[in-house]
């Protein structure tokens, strides 16, 4: 088992890929020296299966795992972290948004001995107010209709133990949402705050967000359907104090019960409430579907592995904690 293993996807990593190689390994050489590093072709368009290929060819310590197609960014991250083999996981996106340096930070916290898991979060998000006011309006129905409250500003980056990634990938939900797994599986966990740089528009537009927010809760949450209940436990008794409260007027003073337009709100309202039940168990009924079909998270066409990659051995954790803080600085 080699100490470490780095793992990060591709889907249009042409111009980060060979940079994001040369600086990962440099900085995970001086502190660990047996490294791999796993890297995932998600149906990438571009030529980064290409590139990926040219730097298993060169070292052999680069594992490309070559996907039959898209699957996506979650299933392919857990794609390679099920292909892992190091005693501690490195995972990281390969944009270089993330400083790959900084996984010195990392392990100086994990030194400490009382993490399984050391994640970085991000002090503030970028954008705008609208931005801002947004994402605050989004982890507020998060939390106020979730089960469990969602982990504020996180990135990808993450040191984790083998253990810990054992335990993740044990999970074979089809549809999730990662940070939700990551904070499910438990173990301890402590955070360190970093830098995440912004070097191109984020591809989540507010569509695939809402999409997001839907499958977090509709795979996530039972707390919906419960308020789902309460609140068509609540019509129903207020309809039949209605009922019978019009029903005692008649008797007593003989005041019928009129009125085109209350009765054409009243059909539009429970009307309408009706089908956003129905709408919301259906979206329930499809994630049973989805789980039940019991589909692979992802098909491999191919994976690129050396037999015995080399072992180098660590310059230290000290030059690279400085390497780290230079970066900072800079």
């Amino acid at each position: 088992m080699v100490k470490v293993s780095i793992v990060t996807t591709l889907y249009r990593s042409a111009p980060t890929i060979e940079a994001f190689y040369r600086r990962m390994m440099q900085a995970a050489d001086a502190i660990f020296g047996d490294v791999e590093m796993v890297i995932v072709n998600d149906g990438s368009p571009d030529n980064s299966l290409d590139i990926a290929l040219d730097l298993h060819r060169q070292d052999p310590r680069v594992v490309v795992i070559d996907l039959a197609r898209n699957f996506g960014h979650y299933k392919a991250m857990m794609t390679g972290l099920a292909q892992a083999r190091g005693e501690l996981i490195f995972l990281i996106d390969s944009d270089l948004e993330e400083n790959p340096e900084d996984i010195a930070l990392f392990y100086q916290r994990f030194q400490r001995g009382d993490s399984d898991v050391v994640y970085g979060v991000q002090e503030t998000k970028h954008g705008g107010r609208l931005a801002r006011a947004g994402r605050s309006l989004f982890f507020f129905l998060m939390d106020a209709l979730g089960d469990r409250p969602l982990p504020r500003n996180l990135v990808t980056a993450r040191l984790m133990t083998a253990d810990y990634v054992k335990a993740l990938v044990r999970h074979r939900d089809r549809e999730f949402v990662i940070s939700d797994l990551w904070q499910t599986t438990g173990f301890r966990q402590n955070q360190i705050q970093i830098e995440k740089l912004s070097r191109s528009p984020s591809t989540y537009s507010v569509w695939k967000r809402i999409d997001i927010a839907v499958k977090h809760l509709t795979t996530s949450s039972t707390r919906l359907l419960y308020l789902i209940f309460y609140l068509g436990l609540f019509i129903f008794v207020a309809s039949i104090g209605l009922i019978i409260f019009y029903l005692v007027r008649y008797a007593t003073s003989g005041i019928g019960v009129g009125g085109y337009t209350s009765q054409i709100i009243s059909i539009w309202f429970l009307g309408g409430l009706i089908t956003l039940i129905l709408g919301v168990l259906g979206i329930y009924m499809a994630n049973i579907l989805a789980e039940t079909k019991r589909r692979p998270y992802s098909v491999i066409r191919r994976i690129h592995r050396s037999a015995a990659p080399p072992v180098r051995e660590p310059a230290g954790i000290g030059a690279a904690l400085h390497a780290s803080a230079d970066r900072h600085r800079d």
